[in-house]
């Protein structure tokens, strides 16, 4: 009883330890260690938290106040240092102890350690089990900090950049760590601003300035900022160093675009403050020279680290399952103690009498739990001890491999691929969804005029067009019609020039529209060039002429209009309005009927290609006629009431009876190899979902020019407004899908931020995801970052299956956080995604190769390795149980205690390192070419719970026979011809010998690349347990083995039965193993075999692919037959006459109403399979007939889709600070910029 209590007292320390370490680190949250003065009013995560204070507790203040040019109050204000590292100097053991012990094996090895401190209690002595176990925390412990000593070097350098500070009278050049609240700053163009800044003023007119917030939101255009009236005036250093003022603003919170302050000069009245005056940390400065800024939120109280969370400690899938097999394997273990303690009571109590030499009757004072705590330590290795260091150096080694791969190399940016934390490996060889960003991931951010048609005639190249306009091509129907498509290029927009070097003449062009600075650039590359812009007046030059063109009225661009105007007066005093915009708006206000049919079909051609298109019409005014509409316009433009309604009204009356010049096509620039990417993860049964903050017409563009969407594809759009209207959308597609659910698979769903937010309620979550999960591809569009980690976390709880994320920007960070594996495309842009990733690649191609070669392999060699280590351990230490059933069950060892120790230290270390870390099946180059050897990884097929048992029962089966063979060959006791016997140790070492050679062929049986290490590493473990054997019983310490080498080595049975037992063990392995891989090859073994005999895998690939395709030809008659459905034959001619969502047209002139057109088409086709090709069915019917059901219920749906399907693309915020019309008249270029010094 005594030492029972002994045992409880030194069990409670550990218990309280461990709940007190995980109850300290979950309540941790990571901050940055910064200087004794941070933050004393660390605010709620928003304004709304901060005043839900329960009752009696201290009052929070509402808001801050921040000084301008002054020192801010002692403890008001957190430094502007960050960082995304998992642990701190004060948070590293705490934080690495919870994730160390989160394990159980580690938790059952720290019991054992603790319970071999009882005296008496442990055979095999005090620090047999402690000493690995704090060599393996130790480890582990070094491999953690290097990883994150990397997320350190990598915050290290966002702190060190440098900004320019308004310090004592002087600009200086600070660290961003060093800025502080209430500094002014000063930041140039294209740099990243420091700290959430208040705008004072810039170098553009009306201290307007553009930002791009795509690190942010995703949005590729750019949006405008403009700074108070009060501080425009604050142009240089002298006005600034003489500002006394002061920010009351709002605590700081996670939401972006909200911002209430006010701005009170000394003397003055308080100015209020808004969004519109707010730069945040991680936009960008663009098109503006310079800009005037005051600190209000530093570090991590910007809005940008406040949607950022602590780093993670994520673990994998196959961590998970092991942790669960430990405590099935833990549970045989107190079995098998409980069984053997039994025993030795029975045994005891049965020879206590006859076998009084044995000291009996002293051993039946000692208790029935005294022998338990025996065979549990006597047992314990059962569980390996060595598994873990094992996994984490050869995850380690796996890391450095992905590290220094030069294919993941991108040299343009000096960007290698790395893995920032190596836990991860074996997930990306499982991931079954990737949830990627557009803008900086998939795209380059860089937008290119590549195609257009002009009067009907399609021009694939600018040298066609360029010799076109040289040659005056005699096939355009209107022989000024390209300088006119080009003139107007170059004159319709809101783009400001600005010139950059006098002696060359460059000039940049500055826009808030990616897609208008792509189509003036293109312009200037034709012999168009935009010069000059003026409050009233724009130039362009062509022909080495100077053109001046009057802008009399700016139409806006918004996405209800889909178009933007400019009327003009041309420099022959003719006025004339120009209109770019979406097909369906321009084609319905056409008044000429040219070139409609041409450039429709060309509209198409250029959107299968994914370039963003836009029709370009032109219509000329009579001068009496304007001067009636402006006073229309005007008295709209000034009506207190519906304003916006009535100018759209006034501006549709002057967008009539326009005549179509063509159409313009631009590249939104993809990554290198994207397509082919994308195709090959979908070709490997990867899901493949767009999550972006840009727009819905941009997104699907992309879709299809990524391959993610082809034509034939239905689009399922979801843009609903309200909860009941979202609901019943769901619900009805999804009834539908479930209907015809072997179809549904062919559909991509889109979906926006609005309607995502009604569909991510509690109530609607679970239809929606299996909506999601139905459909081959999803894009969600206008999504916050909260809402795409929201959507990582749904896809992860509802599937169950690894989820990969991937970005470039720090709006991306929640969704890299929130899944299995985040990656971060790390390069010119999304520094902040990379920082805070798993991995990290500098382009979105080096996915493929992440995922089939690095995480493949990764996955097949951990399995690997942990099977294997739990196999070595049961082969040799449940020979203890066999051993104690000839011992009395007294829990005597058949083996010396330190060769026990040394087991997994020397002799069977290095092979499950070698697997780790060298065996492959396939070669790199094979595994990239065929995606679909992926499957075998990512279905989990080589580790399961079934896997797993069946290596437990073949560790058994070999542990029984090589102890009973070892035991036939002893029965006798005689080990000499001269008929000497020897100790019961000399029994143990002729065992122990026989396991470790047949664990290390064992070893070299499932490794599956055999080369010069794989040999040094069999070989090289049977060699070294010899020579440990020869040195070990010469020791002078080693009381137990002196001598035990001569009596092995000089024992003809131990050399004959080296020769028998350990081939008798594993002859039924060889013999499984080659029928298997002779009669049931898999995918991976018949292309591994066709590497191994140098034949071309592709013929095999070859044969699968068809098996498949023919497997499925035999079932769709067979589906259809039970569904009662036979195919429809349609012939339909029509022509676009007009408005986009009416009717087409029969031969015979009679108008078909769009439904009946579908009900002609077949009702009963699936509406999920409504883009199945009909024989001669033109693009007209063939847009209807794809929005069968999905788009029944109004027109708009319907020219939502023929925009969407003929490439209409238009980036460019609204409803910004400053109108569009109100920027360019602000703005006269000839003038000189003030330099801001």
């Amino acid at each position: 009883m005594p030492k029972l209590q002994l045992f409880g007292w030194c069990l409670s320390p550990l218990l309280h330890s461990v709940r007190d370490t995980a109850r300290h680190v979950w309540s941790f949250r990571s901050v940055s260690v910064t200087s004794a003065d941070e933050c004393a009013d660390t605010p709620a995560e928003s304004h709304e938290d901060s005043r839900s204070v329960a009752t009696g507790a201290p009052e929070v203040p509402e808001s801050r106040t921040v000084y301008i040019n002054k020192e801010q109050p002692p403890n008001k204000c957190m430094s502007n240092s960050i960082t995304t590292a998992k642990y701190s100097v004060f948070s590293f053991l705490p934080k690495f102890l919870f994730e160390q012990f989160r394990r159980y094996s580690n938790i059952f090895f720290l019991f054992i350690a603790l319970l071999q401190q009882i005296p008496d209690v442990s055979p095999t002595g005090k620090y047999t089990t402690l000493t690995p176990l704090v060599c393996i925390l130790t480890i582990s412990a070094v491999k953690e900090f290097i990883e994150d000593w990397k997320r350190h070097r990598a915050d290290d350098e966002i702190n060190s950049r440098q900004v320019e500070v308004l310090d004592h009278h002087n600009w200086q050049w600070k660290r961003w760590s060093d800025v502080v609240v209430g500094n002014i700053c000063k930041v140039r163009s294209d740099q990243y601003f420091p700290a959430d800044l208040v705008l004072l003023s810039s170098s553009e007119p009306q201290s307007i300035c553009y930002i791009e917030t795509a690190n942010l939101d995703g949005e590729t255009n750019l949006k405008i900022r403009q700074g108070l009236p009060q501080t425009a005036r604050l142009l240089d250093t002298r006005d600034l160093d003489q500002l006394s003022a002061s920010v009351e603003c709002e605590l700081p919170n996670r939401v972006l675009y909200e911002f209430v302050g006010t701005l009170k000069e000394t003397g003055k009245t308080a100015v209020p403050l808004g969004p519109d005056q707010l730069l945040l940390r991680g936009a960008k400065l663009k098109n503006t020279t310079w800009v005037f800024g005051a600190a209000v939120y530093t570090g991590h109280e910007t809005k940008l680290m406040k949607n950022s969370s602590a780093a993670p400690l994520k673990r994998s899938t196959m961590d998970k399952a092991t942790n669960t097999q430990i405590i099935y394997l833990f549970g045989l273990l107190v079995v098998l103690c409980v069984i053997s303690a039994v025993a030795s009571e029975v045994w005891t109590k049965a020879h206590q009498a006859t076998d009084w030499y044995l000291g009996l009757d002293e051993m039946s004072t000692v208790n029935f739990g005294y022998n338990l705590l025996t065979f549990i330590i006597l047992y314990n290795n059962l569980i390996p001890i060595s598994l873990q260091v094992t996994v984490e150096i050869a995850r380690f080694i796996q890391a450095l491999y992905i590290n220094m791969d030069h294919e993941m190399y991108h040299e343009p940016t000096d960007t290698p691929a790395m893995a920032r934390t190596s836990n991860l490996n074996e997930e990306l060889g499982q991931v079954k969804y990737v949830l990627t960003d557009k803008t900086g991931t998939l795209t380059q951010n860089v937008m290119e005029f590549k195609k257009c048609t002009i009067a009907g005639v399609k021009f694939s190249s600018l040298d066609e067009l360029r010799q076109a306009l040289q040659d005056r091509d005699p096939d355009l129907k209107s022989p000024d019609a390209v300088q006119d498509f080009l003139m107007m290029m170059a004159v319709c927009h809101t783009v400001i020039p600005e010139e950059q070097e006098r002696s060359t003449g460059t000039i940049v062009y500055h826009a808030a529209s990616p897609d208008e600075r792509a189509l003036v650039e293109g312009a200037r590359r034709l012999g168009f060039t935009f010069t000059t812009r003026t409050p009233q007046t724009v130039s362009v030059e062509a022909y080495g002429q100077l053109l001046q063109f009057d802008v009399l009225n700016v139409l806006e661009f918004t996405s209800t209009r889909k178009r933007m105007s400019v009327i003009i007066r041309q420099p022959n005093g003719r006025i004339q309005l120009m209109c770019k915009g979406a097909d369906t708006v321009i084609y319905e206000r056409l008044g000429d009927p040219r070139y409609k049919d041409d450039t429709l079909s060309h509209l198409a051609e250029f959107a299968s290609e994914g370039l963003r298109t836009l029709c370009l019409a032109v219509a000329d005014i009579p001068e009496q006629e304007y001067k009636e509409w402006q006073e229309t316009y005007h008295k709209a433009s000034t009506a207190i009431q519906c304003r916006e309604e009535k100018v759209e009204d006034a501006a549709r009356l002057i967008e009539t009876n326009l005549v179509l010049l063509g159409a313009t096509a631009i590249e939104d620039k993809l990554q290198d190899k994207v397509p082919e990417t994308i195709e090959a993860l979908l070709a490997a049964d990867i899901h493949v979902w767009v999550l972006t903050g840009d727009k819905q017409e941009t997104a699907i563009n992309i879709g299809h020019s990524s391959r993610l969407l082809h034509s034939k594809m239905p689009l399922l759009i979801l843009n609903e407004d309200g909860l009941d209207r979202t609901r019943a959308m769901v619900t009805e597609r999804l009834n539908e899908m479930r209907d015809h659910r072997e179809e549904a698979g062919q559909v991509a769903l889109i979906i926006d931020g609005r309607t995502l937010q009604y569909a991510l309620t509690h109530e609607l979550r679970s239809e929606f995801m299996e909506l999601c999960l139905g459909c081959r591809s999803v894009v969600c569009c206008r999504v916050s970052p909260g809402q795409k980690a929201e959507v990582a976390e749904l896809v992860t709880q509802h599937t169950g299956a690894v989820t990969l994320a991937i970005g470039d920007g720090a709006n991306d960070v929640a969704m890299i956080q929130a899944a299995h594996v985040g990656v971060g495309v790390a390069g010119l842009e999304g520094l902040q995604a990379a920082h805070s990733s798993d991995y990290a690649i500098g382009q979105f191609r080096f996915l493929a190769r992440l995922l089939f070669v690095h995480g493949a392999w990764n996955y097949s060699r951990l399995t690997q390795v942990v099977l294997y280590s739990f196999y070595k351990n049961i082969c040799l230490y449940v020979m203890e149980l066999w051993y104690a059933i000839y011992s009395g069950w007294s829990g005597q060892v058949v083996f010396e205690r330190w060769t026990i120790a040394a087991y997994n230290l020397l002799f069977t270390s290095v092979p499950p390192l070698i697997m780790g870390f060298i065996d492959r099946s396939c070669s790199a180059e094979t595994r990239l070419k065929y995606p679909q050897l992926y499957k075998t990884s990512q279905e989990g097929q080589l580790f399961s719970t079934r896997v797993f048992w069946l290596w437990i029962i073949n560790s058994l089966v070999h542990s029984v026979m090589l102890f009973w063979l070892s035991y036939g060959t002893m029965t006798q006791d005689v080990a000499w011809s001269s008929g000497r016997n020897a100790g019961y140790l000399m029994f143990g070492n002729m065992v122990y010998t026989y396991v470790v050679v047949t664990v290390s062929l064992k070893a070299g049986l499932e490794m599956q690349a055999w080369t010069c290490l794989t040999h040094l590493a069999i070989w090289g473990s049977i060699g070294v347990w010899f020579a440990f054997l020869l040195i070990y019983s010469h020791l002078p310490f080693a009381h137990d083995m002196i001598g035990l080498d001569t009596m092995v080595f000089t024992s003809p049975v131990f050399w004959l039965g080296l020769i028998m037992v350990p081939t008798a063990t594993i002859l039924p392995d060889v013999i499984f193993k080659s029928i298997r891989s002779t009669v049931h090859k898999t995918l991976t073994d018949e292309v591994r075999e066709s590497e191994i005999k140098a034949r071309d895998p592709s013929i095999i690939m070859d044969v699968k692919e068809n098996v498949e395709l023919s497997t499925v030809f035999e079932e769709q008659p067979r589906r259809q037959k039970v569904n009662g459905t036979a195919p429809a034959a349609l012939t339909v001619h029509d022509s676009f006459d007009g408005a986009a969502g009416s009717g087409g047209h029969s031969d015979s002139g009679q108008s078909v109403d769009s439904g009946e057109l579908l009900s002609a088409a077949g009702d009963e086709r699936s509406p999920l399979l409504a883009d199945q090709p009909v024989p001669l069915l033109t693009e007209r019917a063939r847009l209807l007939r794809n929005v069968k059901n999905v788009f029944r219920r109004t027109t708009t749906r319907v020219d939502l889709e023929v925009e969407l399907s003929h490439g209409y693309a238009f980036s460019q915020e609204e409803g910004g600070a400053v109108p569009q019309a109100d920027i360019i008249r602000a703005y006269d270029t000839t003038r000189p910029k003030p330099t801001g010094m």
